[in-house]
């Protein structure tokens, strides 16, 4: 269904009751602003009040200090074309030697807070017979699991997409929550180059919502994950002034849908120019502009969110989105250098898993020395995370740019 039309049917407050470029979200004083408040503060803990303390409590846990998340959720297809990138075939034996190597790092807790699944790996055992999801919850890391059913065309839109998969999640969230699931990712998409037209930033921001609702709903934290796509010519203006629209857009649907904010991780895109553009930007400079998206675009029932030992628990954490891995733990840790309310941290796959899959290459005797080198970005990233990480010692490997234009999932 269309956004659109539900849109018409939700008169709550009008979208230019959103201020631009301030550092709260609601026009004050509003009376329509304060409705709102009242109904992402009251009526989403209603709504949730049967898991409201667990969400909360499984937010903290992937907030810990020094951790962050291993994003290993790639369809079967997309981990095929990793498999095929160092000659192996895409068969479930070899998805499973894989996520069995990722999944069993020794130590691999002491960095890693939370791992995002597909839903073949939920069900799917290691090699030595054990589920994967135990031996996650062993290390002391919470499971995690993907819950879109990807991106189609959007029609009536300037050739952008919409990612599809409300239809039969609360079926599917409860059955996920029941294998050993705690939080859920939805990634839905805007592309810079192509507008972003209205409409899918409506559609995006609607399916966010509705996502976040149906998950709490089931006893999964919800990962809020608009990505703006790397893809495009532009400068990091360009990303800041779109970042801070589709934000706007998706607190405005959150309380829309009684989300309580307690009880989500956000996961923005960090601002950046577009990958092909001339400009670049220091890692100083995306901290600076990242921390100010999100002091101007959190609303004012989440202020109060930050760091691991915050009364709420929302959380910041950044995907890498085809920057090189030592860029993405470059970028994390100068923003974490910088003064910030907040707990912010890392969701990232192919930035701790590149160097990782081309050292194991798809034979046993690897396994020991790919582990290691995951160990070793994931500690690169933990010591970002508390804004201790210097670059010392990273590989050639770790330099290379990861960027594919027009990736998909």
């Amino acid at each position: 269904m269309a956004s659109t039309s539900l849109l018409k049917a939700s008169p709550v407050l009008d979208t230019s009751e959103w201020v631009k470029g301030q550092s709260v979200l609601f026009r004050q004083p509003s009376s329509a602003a304060a409705v709102l408040r009242n109904r992402a503060t009251s009526l989403a803990v209603r709504a949730a009040s049967s898991y409201a303390d667990e969400l909360v409590k499984t937010a903290k846990t992937i907030a810990s200090p020094g951790r962050g998340i291993l994003a290993m959720d790639e369809s079967n297809a997309t981990c095929g074309k990793r498999l095929d990138s160092i000659g192996l075939e895409n068969t479930e034996a070899n998805r499973q030697a894989y996520r069995t190597l990722l999944v069993s790092a020794p130590g691999l807790g002491q960095y890693i807070s939370g791992a995002i699944l597909f839903e073949e790996t939920l069900y799917q055992s290691t090699t030595e017979g054990k589920k994967m999801v135990d031996v996650l919850v062993e290390q002391n890391i919470v499971p995690g699991i993907k819950v879109d059913k990807g991106l189609v065309p959007l029609v009536g839109s300037n050739n952008e997409s919409w990612c599809q998969g409300l239809d039969g999640l609360s079926s599917r969230t409860a059955a996920y929550y029941q294998q050993g699931a705690r939080f859920a990712k939805w990634r839905t998409v805007v592309s810079i180059p192509n507008g972003p037209s209205a409409l899918a930033v409506k559609e995006a921001a609607w399916g966010l919502a509705r996502y976040a609702a149906i998950s709490q709903d089931s006893g999964l934290v919800p990962i809020v994950e608009p990505e703006i796509l790397l893809d495009g010519e532009h400068d990091i203006d360009r990303t800041y002034e779109v970042a801070e629209k589709v934000w706007a857009e998706v607190f405005f649907y959150l309380a829309q849908n009684n989300v309580m904010f307690e009880g989500i991780l956000l996961k923005p895109s960090m601002v950046t120019p577009g990958a092909e553009s001339k400009d670049r930007a220091t890692p100083e400079q995306v901290a600076s502009y990242t921390l100010k998206l999100l002091r101007n675009r959190i609303p004012p029932a989440v202020p109060g969110i930050m760091a691991s030992s915050i009364p709420l628990s929302s959380l910041h954490i950044f995907l890498s989105g085809g920057q090189s891995e030592l860029e993405a733990t470059l970028n994390l840790n100068a923003m974490n250098q910088a003064p910030n309310p907040w707990h912010v941290s890392f969701s990232y796959a192919r930035a701790l898993q590149n160097t990782c899959l081309k050292t194991w290459g798809g034979r046993a005797e690897n396994v020991n020395a790919a582990q290691t080198t995951l160990l070793g970005r994931a500690k690169a990233n933990s010591l970002a995370q508390l804004g201790k990480y210097t670059g010392e010692g990273e590989s050639e490997e770790a330099k290379e740019g990861m960027f594919v234009k027009g990736y998909t999932y």
